[in-house]
């Protein structure tokens, strides 16, 4: 069985948001998989996505304030400026984290660790709408 699906989520300030209530509501076919893949993939340059603690708000705060002093907006050996001080520091943050995430499915959920969320990464001030592609794949 293969279904594709697109989700636009809404626009985000920057920072990390947990989005697994979002991507599974949009998958209503997943419950009827016993073994499979989701693959979810941003369409974007500057947002990304990853997995990773989804209980304490501090986890996120951490993530984006460790993405900028690692790669400060508006640093002045960039060249691509033309979109603001935001948007390069952005799209290497983009690059480190990553536009996709391929997560297991047994009986009909994801496979996650009891802690394990997964996370819409906005680095911009202001995104905007962001739209994932959301494809599975599996045996009923």
């Amino acid at each position: 069985m293969w279904h594709q699906t697109e989700l636009t989520l809404r626009p985000q300030p920057r920072g990390f948001h947990l989005i697994t209530r979002e991507v599974l509501s949009a998958l209503p076919e997943l419950a009827g998989l016993r073994v499979g893949l989701l693959q979810v993939f941003i369409q974007h340059t500057s947002a990304s996505l990853t997995v990773s603690e989804n209980a304490s708000p501090d986890v996120r705060c951490d993530f984006e304030r460790y993405f900028n002093h690692a790669v400060p907006d508006g640093w002045t050996d960039f060249t691509h400026t033309l979109e603001g001080d935001d948007d390069m520091a952005a799209h290497i943050k983009a690059s480190v984290l990553g536009t996709s995430l391929s997560l297991p499915i047994r009986s009909g959920r994801l496979a996650l660790g009891t802690w394990q969320g997964l996370y819409l990464c906005e680095h911009r001030d202001r995104g905007g709408p962001r739209r994932l592609v959301l494809t599975l794949t599996g045996e009923p």
